[in-house]
């Protein structure tokens, strides 16, 4: 009896993968998301005989992604990880909130089945574009025997969604892990495992059911020179539910700041410290305001939405 390969779902948000431009030569000028993810898949001729379902859950650029559409794709990913004859599932996606969206998967699902998240820095219509291959290498991840959790399969590398930060604006390989810890590699459609594949607790659907425009604000208020309390006074005002402080070095803030951070708490607003530094963990030390831990700033923003959520 002939055994099926297994089945990988694509499931299409859009973002400069599905990006095209007027001409062949334009990298920066282009619309993102104006292809299908079936259009992508069409692009790819060494995935023609795989066995693959496409699926578009949303078409957008990823600097507009949000809360209704991260509600949508959880519940598509769930759904599609749920049938047994899945082996895996991909997820197309733009590069600039990539790094949220697979925090955000990793910790609401937290699945036991591969979730690779893939992009490209170049739109569809590049001369050379990077879509493609990165395409073929997430659908090779989510292939793989053994694989769980969520990961970003990106230039040839498989980074952790919780380490994975999009460090660079304009090269091909824009995403680093925080620690340098890669998860595998992908070498001419083999992939290589190199550490451990994610795992976690999963918090469930039902800790994001509730609708998008009654989730807790929570915004992101950066440390620098010359720093003060102004802009949170002003997020006070309008009535946020937590602030997450990037602060420079070990999460540090400057008096003014810190001072207006510290009002704000004693109002009832979650205030939590991460830094703006690339990589590094900020230090839970007695008398100041809690840590983030290795979380970056963005993915802080996430977690305490969630805790929020939780009230």
């Amino acid at each position: 009896m002939q055994t099926l390969e297994p089945l990988i779902v694509i499931l299409g948000t859009g973002g400069t993968i599905a990006g095209t431009a007027r001409s062949s030569c334009d990298g920066v000028g282009y619309t993102a998301a104006q292809l299908r993810v079936d259009d992508l898949l069409a692009a790819v001729p060494a995935l023609a005989g795989r066995r693959l379902e496409a699926h578009q859950v949303a078409q957008l650029d990823s600097k507009d992604m949000d809360i209704a559409t991260w509600q949508r794709l959880a519940i598509a990913v769930d759904e599609q990880l749920a049938r047994p004859e899945v082996a895996g599932v991909v997820v197309t996606h733009g590069t600039d909130t990539l790094e949220e969206t697979a925090y955000f998967l990793h910790r609401v699902l937290a699945p036991n089945k591969p979730v690779v998240l893939t992009a490209a820095m170049r739109p569809a219509t590049a001369l050379v574009p990077d879509g493609p291959q990165n395409l073929f290498d997430a659908v090779q991840v989510a292939a793989k025997p053994g694989a769980a959790g969520v990961v970003v399969a990106f230039a040839g590398r498989v980074h952790d969604a919780t380490q994975v930060r999009k460090a660079h604006s304009y090269r091909v390989d824009a995403f680093e892990s925080a620690d340098g810890a890669l998860v595998a590699r992908v070498e001419e459609g083999a992939v290589r495992l190199l550490g451990r594949w994610p795992a976690g607790e999963a918090l469930g659907l039902a800790r994001i059911a509730a609708p998008a425009g009654s989730w807790p604000r929570v915004d992101i208020v950066m440390n620098h020179a010359g720093a003060d309390g102004r802009i949170v006074r002003a997020l006070l005002a309008a009535g946020v539910d937590g602030i997450v402080a990037a602060g420079t070095g070990n999460g540090t803030l400057g008096v003014d700041l810190e001072h207006a951070l510290r009002e704000a708490e004693s109002r009832g607003v979650r205030i939590v410290r991460s830094t703006r530094c690339d990589a590094g963990p900020v230090m839970d030390l007695p008398g100041l305001l809690p840590s983030a831990g290795v979380l970056s700033p963005v993915k802080t923003r996430i977690e305490l939405i969630l805790a929020l959520l939780a009230r």
